[in-house]
């Protein structure tokens, strides 16, 4: 019953938050969408940081960590490609522009009809995948570390599950619905506090449990590899090349992430959170891979799970004591809340300004499109459920499974197309709109024609070439094929800003070097 009250306790303290920045009942649309673009360096590395930790950071990317080793970190730690450009060359164009949206900066450069297709494709994912699945991770790791106690919920573990999903979804769309972005940012800060304090209890116990730091060289020397061989399933060694292009996608471009940039005071506030935001995230890859090696040295071949993505609720359930059990259950919920609420805060400014305010009513006024997008999240918590019932019953009937890499791999298919999208606006000095167009059309048939073509060839690597492919077509049936010069591209509130900028990359390619 502790764990209970502590988690209880975790979800007052959320919703009396955010309630303190509940927006009035007359708001503007920046207000609303953008917190006033007043938004400091620490709110935006904090914010963006814990929207970026998803529930199955700890469970799903735990279990592959459990599977195959450190290599999962890359995952993780090659963020930092992605957050330098999203600092440098993204962002400083957003803010130039003062877009709300990443689709308005696209109609800009590529026509409204691009745009159109853009961001109805982005509705589409965030919707779906992206809310189902922070919805059912948070419910699983739940019902799994704390069976016994929600046994009264319902006996079936299908519909317990859902029941939790539901209660979660009502419980994050309310506070974003009442808050807007103030109030997500407020909590975000909060939820990125105690996950990164469960994180750390989490890894500091099972390496204590393991027999200290050097253990993980002595009983698990083959898992402490950044780079698997070619013909790895899941983690070869050229899917770097793959992620380099997706966290394009995913740190320069991804609404729900972006926004805390956009909401920044000004450019030198929106880098410098970005470039901390950097350093967390080797902080983050730590406590999140580190558990699932030690782990599996801690069990053995012996011991060895049924399912990896069952190692973070295994070592909550069997090596921690009562009261941190309620710390780590907050920091999942944590994970999960922060990363729902950022997206339901994304689609009702995706539909409100791109659709809405673009083709509904254009004339309309600052309170309606607001209350448009108070509306996009009921709708939102709807889809995001019911997506969510889909992947519990998908878990349940192939529980070997590490689930992480199964939504990865659903997800790419959109992704590619926004990484050709965004590279085309980005880089080329005048992309057709058409051929643009049919690039990004064409990444979904691209991926089909790969999957054919190359049945063993690994996910992101597959990504990697789908998102080539369409690129280099559209830039050779482009009458201008000249690109963009780096001083063009490279924007920087100051040299020193830069430069950490840069020495974060050469520590990214130090550690890549280092743990060979």
């Amino acid at each position: 019953m502790l764990d209970l009250s502590i988690v209880l306790v975790y979800f007052v303290v959320i919703f009396i938050a955010a309630l303190s920045g509940r927006a009035k009942k007359e708001v503007t649309i920046d207000e609303y969408f953008l917190s006033n673009r007043n938004l400091k360096w620490y709110s935006v590395a904090l914010s963006t940081i814990a929207t970026n930790i998803h529930g199955y950071q700890f469970l799903g990317m735990m279990g592959s960590a459990y599977a195959f080793g450190l290599a999962q970190a890359s995952l993780e730690i090659n963020a930092i490609q992605g957050i330098f450009l999203a600092a440098f060359v993204f962002v400083p164009l957003y803010l130039k522009h003062k877009v709300i949206t990443i689709t308005q900066f696209i109609k800009i450069r590529l026509g409204e009809r691009l745009a159109l297709f853009y961001t109805c494709a982005n509705i589409l994912l965030f919707s779906t995948v992206t809310l189902g699945a922070a919805l059912f991770w948070g419910a699983f790791a739940a019902d799994w570390v704390f069976e016994e106690q929600l046994n009264f919920i319902h006996e079936n573990q299908a519909i317990r599950m859902s029941i939790l999903i539901l209660g979660l979804g009502i419980f994050s769309a309310t506070y974003t619905y009442l808050g807007g972005l103030a109030a997500v940012v407020k909590t975000d800060i909060i939820q990125f506090l105690i996950l990164l304090t469960g994180g750390l209890i989490i890894m500091f116990v099972i390496v204590s449990e393991l027999g200290g730091w050097s253990q993980l060289y002595i009983k698990t020397p083959e898992m402490m590899h950044l780079h698997l061989p070619r013909s790895h399933e899941k983690l070869p060694w050229p899917h770097i090349f793959g992620l380099f292009l997706l966290n394009i996608n995913y740190w320069c471009t991804n609404q729900t992430v972006v926004q805390r940039s956009l909401a920044a005071k000004s450019l030198r506030e929106a880098q410098k959170g970005l470039l901390f935001g950097g350093v967390m995230k080797y902080v983050m890859a730590a406590v999140i891979v580190i558990p699932g090696i030690a782990l599996a040295g801690v069990l053995g071949e012996e011991g060895k799970l049924p399912d990896p993505d069952g190692a973070f609720p295994h070592i909550v359930s069997t090596f921690l004591q009562p009261g941190l059990k309620g710390i780590i259950l907050c920091a999942l919920f944590a994970s999960l809340m922060s990363t729902i609420d950022s997206t339901f805060n994304s689609l009702a400014t995706l539909f409100s300004i791109d659709i809405y305010k673009s083709y509904i009513n254009k004339n309309a006024t600052d309170k309606q499109v607001v209350n448009t997008g108070r509306k996009t999240i009921l709708v939102a918590l709807f889809t995001g459920v019911v997506v969510g019932w889909l992947f519990v019953i998908l878990k349940l009937d192939n529980p070997q499974d590490a689930f992480t890499h199964t939504l990865n791999e659903i997800r790419n298919y959109f992704n590619s197309g926004f990484v050709v999208i965004i590279c085309s606006a980005i880089f080329l000095v005048a992309p057709n709109k058409r051929i643009v167009l049919a690039g990004f059309l064409a990444c979904i048939p691209l991926h089909l024609i790969f999957i054919y073509s190359f049945e063993n060839m690994n996910y992101f690597v597959r990504a990697g070439w789908v998102m080539l492919t369409a690129f280099l077509f559209i830039n050779l049936l482009s009458q201008n094929k000249r690109w963009r010069s780096l001083k063009e591209l490279i924007q920087y509130d100051s040299k020193g800003t830069l430069q950490f900028g840069i020495g974060l990359l050469l520590s990214l390619v130090l550690l890549h070097v280092i743990f060979h």
